[in-house]
């Protein structure tokens, strides 16, 4: 999943801005109480998610794929004074962690969550958008995104999460699983797409940053 050297990460992570104690906590629980917890976005993803939303001051931000609320408070942190982040997840057994840390970041006015299917959801959640981060089941990525682009505002970003699928994506085609072959599919779909400027950032396990044009 990481393409650098542990120590350099353990590097960039001592030289980068601490998580809060909220953060902290939440990390370690859940690497000790919750399945795959490689899915968290961690201490070095959370602060390049902080800094991206600080640099936009967000107005309104969807996030699709909660997971444990690491990156829903993360980019939280850099929203406007009034604004909101909406959060999606198929996985309500969650909730009660989610819900507890967003009480604990005293973010619980400034975050909303969702659970269900989120193609359903995507729709009733109005728009315009600053910000949307996808990290959610790989298969449906290219539906998100084209749920998602008519509601991102002009000048608006796109960040999309483990893009490099821990390198898989570089495998025979005829050889991928298929949340491989999707993320390809993705990957070749924002490649040639006019509306959005995009960098693919080879961070962990692979952002891709887009702006609507």
């Amino acid at each position: 999943m990481d393409f650098l050297d542990p120590k350099i990460i353990t590097f960039s992570e001592e030289f980068s801005s601490p998580e809060s104690k909220v953060l902290q906590d939440l990390n370690r629980e859940t690497n000790a109480k919750v399945l795959m917890p490689r899915m968290l976005s961690g201490h070095l993803q959370g602060r390049i998610l902080s800094m991206l939303s600080h640099m936009i001051r967000p107005h309104k931000i969807l996030e699709i794929g909660t997971y444990t609320g690491y990156s829903a408070i993360c980019m939280a942190e850099g929203l406007a004074e009034d604004g909101h982040l909406y959060t999606i997840d198929i996985n309500d057994e969650l909730a009660p962690l989610v819900h507890q840390s967003i009480v604990k970041a005293e973010m619980e006015k400034k975050i909303t969550t969702h659970y269900g299917n989120a193609i359903e959801l995507i729709p009733t959640i109005s728009g315009p958008f600053d910000l949307v981060f996808i990290d959610a089941d790989k298969i449906n990525y290219s539906n998100y995104y084209d749920l998602v682009i008519d509601k991102v505002k002009k000048g608006g970003f796109i960040i999309a999460d483990n893009v490099l699928w821990s390198g898989k994506v570089l495998q025979e085609e005829n050889k991928m699983d298929s949340d491989t072959k999707a993320l390809l599919t993705f990957n070749r779909k924002i490649k040639t797409d006019e509306r959005v400027e995009k960098v693919l950032l080879p961070v962990r396990d692979g952002l891709f940053i887009m702006r609507k044009v």
